[in-house]
């Protein structure tokens, strides 16, 4: 998606990224980066839309992780938009490359991964074309360099067990390890910027309360168009097996906020899951 969701070369991403920190609706400042901070953080929720769209949303959540000390294993949980390869899809060996240069897989956790669920396929196909994974890793390399490993998962089947599943997985193979899952999602699609909002607020209480089941029902009983809640799941099973206490929505806009086009929007939130 470089040169068309993201800029294309290091230097233009960099700025790019940096003005999502410093854009009113980001944190506002650049972040400070800790190499050893407290590690209080052990899920992310982040939107993956153009950055020109959603990178200031997801900048506050990759602003809080600066503050909370760079992971060693990311385990990054997308949706299939496409439709392309199985039904819930791992990468276990390899690398992703951005123009920030390229992250490796974390084999070593992919396959611990594989070992802890029986519905989980490799298959590289359904990551070849797909971006809801790939529009976290530039702001995940601009704080941690090539310091980090990576585990994609993608979701093709977004049910409620076989999400669960999956995070339970993760947070298994995680255990004991400086690692964080992060869910890749967007939110209402393609509509009015009050009924999205009203909408999406209603999700986003539930994941607050990381309460996975009543996250799911509400985008089922409400028609939320959202694009990740199954990797939502995933998140919150994780996080609470990984010793979260406690979530806390850190930015909600509609990318209405960024055009000024209120009449058919996409909703975007970045929301954490913290131990303390």
């Amino acid at each position: 998606m470089a040169g068309s969701w993201y800029a294309d070369n290091s230097q233009s991403l960099r700025a790019q990224i940096e003005n999502c920190f410093v854009h009113k609706i980001g944190p506002g400042r650049l972040p400070e980066i800790k190499e050893r901070g407290p590690r209080d953080i052990v899920g992310l929720a982040c939107p993956h839309a153009g950055y020109m769209f959603s990178g200031p949303v997801a900048a506050n959540a990759y602003y809080s992780l600066a503050f909370d000390g760079r992971p060693d294993t990311v385990v990054l949980f997308g949706p299939n938009h496409y439709g392309f390869g199985s039904a819930l899809a791992i990468m276990n060996e390899g690398v992703w490359r951005t123009p920030l240069g390229d992250v490796e897989i974390d084999s070593q956790t992919a396959n611990q991964i594989l070992r802890e669920s029986q519905i989980i396929d490799v298959d590289d196909t359904a990551h070849a074309r797909e971006h809801s994974i790939e529009l976290q890793l530039p702001f995940l390399q601009y704080l941690c360099g090539s310091s980090f490993k990576l585990v994609p998962i993608s979701f093709l089947m977004q049910d409620l067990e076989s999400s669960r599943e999956v995070g339970r997985a993760a947070a298994r193979a995680l255990c004991g390890k400086n690692g964080l899952v992060i869910a890749s999602t967007d939110l209402t699609h393609y509509e009015p910027h009050e009924r999205a909002d009203q909408k999406d607020r209603l999700a986003i209480d539930a994941a607050i309360k990381m309460d996975e089941e009543l996250y799911y029902s509400t985008v089922e009983s409400q028609r939320i168009s959202t694009c990740g809640y199954g990797p939502v799941v995933a998140a919150i099973t994780a996080a609470k097996l990984l010793n979260a206490k406690r979530a806390r929505l850190l930015c909600y806009k509609t990318s209405g906020d960024i055009t000024k086009d209120f009449s058919s929007v996409v909703g975007y939130a970045s929301i954490s899951f913290m131990k303390g």
